[in-house]
């Protein structure tokens, strides 16, 4: 008898949360470097970023891929027997709104097999292009309650950096001007939104902790401090809900050229006036060999890290070729070109290193899906038509870099 995609018997749960917490293994003993004294977690934390199924549905489209029976557990124990501790679980506000007692369940199902795994979880609040309002084939992010009703930002107009339409509902949501119906602005009804997501996960001892929001755009160089105020808000707001830690994003766009001001004293602006157990997180999808781009803004990510006197967290990472071409408004971008894209074991190997250099509070490459991606770099995992989960020939490569890398610090 098939379960439902992340469904499991009454008896088993009720084994599972009256087993004896001696009997878990909540940390690995992988002999890495010590984090930061700052953070609530003990541990440098070392692993993937992952998507559930309704936790990660977006409003305008359902998921044509069936989800993998027993996805978490096989998940989890791939990920652990790896030589990894952690997951960046990637959900979206929109997926709560689009269903949320199967959002909540689910959470509580992933939380409670992460326990029993002994992995530490980080909750990302995650957007892609804003939102599926705004790109109704790709975004993932914020609700459509947010957009409806407005011709600046009309259904489809598009949610990435390069769009006026998302230049405008940003602009608007630093200003704090973006309401519901009701007139409550979104920053308060976000942090509503996270409270419960803290409510349901914050007891279980594989919660380390919160992002706020995965790299919000920034569109003119006014935005920095906003973006530093709206921070603030919601870490005082989650503080008290919770001790765990509270995690920022960089922004994007990142091009160090741009003329918004994409410095390592901007970055800074981003951070919470309060500081405890605060980490800044940031992307690297580039191998940052001597003297390179990627190698730039890594020592910029790194330096605003320093200004700020925070730990810093490679939340993202991966290797990713670029095409420059001339968008709808007559200006270069660079965008992902996937059959070019790929990732070597000896890149990977070479980007494990570099971070060990850095000494992060922990990293998470990107990442582990059930749905295939056009980017065959991204995909960690895949399933066969039983459901079962086989790791792809990128996970290896990561894992054997993970032991490689690991054992090599270990015999210096």
């Amino acid at each position: 008898m098939k379960l439902s995609p992340f469904g499991i018997s009454f008896v088993f749960l009720l084994i599972l949360n009256v087993a004896s917490i001696s009997s878990l293994n909540p940390n690995l003993n992988l002999n890495l470097n010590p984090i930061y004294a700052q953070g609530t977690n003990s541990q440098q934390m070392i692993g993937v970023n992952m998507l559930g199924y309704y936790t990660s549905l977006p409003q305008t489209r359902d998921f044509k891929n069936p989800f993998p029976d027993n996805y978490y557990d096989q998940s989890f124990k791939i990920i652990k027997d790896g030589g990894m501790n952690h997951v960046r679980y990637v959900y979206y506000w929109e997926s709560y709104v689009k269903n949320p007692t199967a959002f909540i369940n689910e959470l509580k199902f992933a939380a409670t097999l992460a326990d029993k795994y002994g992995l530490k979880i980080i909750y990302d609040n995650h957007q892609f292009h804003t939102s599926s309002w705004l790109n109704p084939q790709r975004g993932t992010g914020f609700p459509n309650f947010l957009f409806q009703n407005n011709s600046e930002y009309a259904y489809g107009s598009g949610g990435g950096p390069k769009y006026p339409s998302a230049v405008a509902w940003w602009t608007h949501w630093w200003n704090r001007e973006i309401t519901d119906v009701n007139g409550t602005d979104g920053w308060t009804l976000q942090a509503q939104f996270l409270k419960k997501v803290v409510s349901t996960v914050d007891s279980h001892i594989s919660t380390v902790g919160y992002e706020i929001l995965s790299e919000p755009q920034v569109h003119s160089v006014d935005q920095w401090d906003k973006v530093g105020k709206y921070n603030t808000f919601l870490a005082d707001e989650l503080r008290k809900v919770t001790k765990k830690d509270i995690v920022y994003s960089m922004s994007i766009p990142v091009d160090l050229k741009s003329n918004i001001g994409v410095n390592a004293t901007n970055l800074a602006k981003m951070t919470p006036a309060n500081k405890t157990n605060t980490v800044f997180k940031f992307s690297i999808y580039g191998l940052p060999s001597p003297g390179s781009y990627q190698e730039e803004r890594l020592n910029m990510f790194i330096a605003a890290g320093n200004l700020s006197g925070v730990p810093v967290y490679i939340g993202e990472w991966n290797n990713v070729d670029r095409d420059k071409v001339i968008n709808e408004e007559g200006d270069f971008v660079y965008e992902i070109n996937p059959g070019e894209s790929d990732i070597t074991p000896s890149d990977t190997t070479a980007i494990l290193k570099k971070f060990n250099e850095i000494n992060p509070y922990g990293w998470a490459f990107w990442y582990w899906n059930f749905r295939p991606h056009r980017v065959e770099n991204f995909n960690l995992v895949t399933s066969d038509p039983s459901g079962n989960l086989i790791p792809t020939k990128y996970f290896d490569i990561l894992k054997n870099a993970v032991q490689s890398v690991n054992s090599g610090k270990g015999s210096k």
